[in-house]
């Protein structure tokens, strides 16, 4: 069994194998993650202003393969199974072509390639969803990179793409939230590489240093003639709330301009599922929860097309509910994301979480 924990870099030992990537603002990876540390790799750590890295000991265990299904399920399973929506799919090259050009603009802010390369990308992105007519998003099958800002900002750009296009907007607009999803974070490039890739929780004076990246990504943006307007401030304003509990502003929901209401579901929503040095991921269902629970400081329209958009159990995965019994999802419902049609693997029974009351008790853990 794996387990992991924090360990400060001064009592760090070799020999001890580390549980995630240390990587540099020039995105190149210092230690690789699962590498075993010797005395050049923990000094080098120090040197780097690093306090601390997660250490992991014990064995993966193995996968358990899955029983054959008794021919009464997978008769039910071929009898309710509704495909899930169109959803984005990244081709390996896409995805190894758009994490290059995330890393290059984050790197080269000053680059005179910067607007051609943003425009490249999110063609890129946009031309992935309407090739499949793409309405629904996977998150876990998004991944570009490891690093989390590269990511981060791929899987924000695609799930507002997304909520846009659900909502009707134009394809300019589609387009321009594209570039704002991909540049949202473009100011992190400008601050200080202790705190940026501190692995542990940041101070309060840490944070308040961190909340100005919202600020110089904008005032990055608005130099460039290709972002001045409704891009560079929905960069400004991706972290404002309705309620103006947000930053750096405080601004309120009449204040905000559509683009930034649209980002902030979906920045909130992956930060939240993604794992960072300091904190575990929570889980999709929790995420959408919190998500849910944010009523005051999310847009209701936005965060209602982003519960359509997102699905979290795809069909033919398998989850295990709460009465005790595995079951294979055969259908999602857009109006209820969190509770889909599924069978028992054992049963044969068809469990309706969305619409039969019956099913009001179940849910899946």
């Amino acid at each position: 069994m794996v387990k992991r924990f924090f360990v400060r870099t001064n009592k760090l030992k070799e020999g001890m194998q580390i549980d995630q990537a240390i990587i540099d603002r020039m995105d190149r990876t210092l230690i690789a993650r699962g590498a075993i540390l010797d005395s050049f790799m923990i000094e080098g750590l120090a040197k780097h202003g690093v306090h601390g890295v997660y250490i992991r000991t014990g064995e993966e265990e193995p996968e358990k393969e899955e029983e054959p299904l008794a021919p009464f399920v997978r008769n039910k399973i071929e009898k309710h199974r509704t495909e899930d929506p169109n959803k984005v799919n990244l081709s390996e090259s896409v995805k190894k072509r758009v994490s290059e050009g995330i890393q290059y603009l984050y790197n080269n802010a000053d680059s005179p390639q910067f607007a051609d390369t943003s425009a490249r990308i999110t063609n890129d992105l946009i031309h992935a969803i309407d090739s499949n007519d793409a309405l629904a998003v996977d998150i876990s099958a998004l991944k570009t990179s490891d690093e989390y800002t590269f990511k981060h900002s791929v899987d924000v750009a695609t799930m507002s793409m997304i909520i846009a296009r659900n909502l009707g907007l134009s394809d300019k607009d589609v387009y321009n939230i594209g570039i704002a999803g991909l540049l949202h974070d473009m100011g992190k490039s400008k601050i200080p590489l202790e705190i940026l890739n501190k692995p542990a929780r940041l101070t309060e004076k840490e944070f308040t240093v961190m909340k100005q990246h919202s600020e110089l990504g904008y005032v990055i943006l608005k130099e460039k003639k290709e972002f001045q307007g409704v891009i560079s401030m929905a960069v400004l304003q991706h972290h404002e709330k309705m309620n103006g509990t947000g930053y750096p502003f405080g601004c309120s929901s009449d204040k905000i301009v559509p683009y930034a209401k649209i980002l902030s579901v979906s920045d909130v929503y992956d930060a939240l599922v993604t794992e960072r040095p300091y904190k575990k991921s929570f889980s999709q269902r929790t995420a959408v929860e919190m998500i849910m629970s944010m009523t005051a400081e999310l847009d209701i329209t936005a965060m209602r097309c982003f519960m359509e958009s997102v699905i979290l159990y795809p069909v033919d995965s398998t989850v295990s509910l709460s009465n005790g019994e595995d079951a294979r999802v055969v259908e999602n419902k857009p109006h209820s994301v969190l509770r889909p049609t599924v069978v028992g693997l054992k049963s044969g029974i068809v469990y309706d979480l969305s619409d039969d009351l019956s099913c009001a008790s179940i849910v899946i853990l």
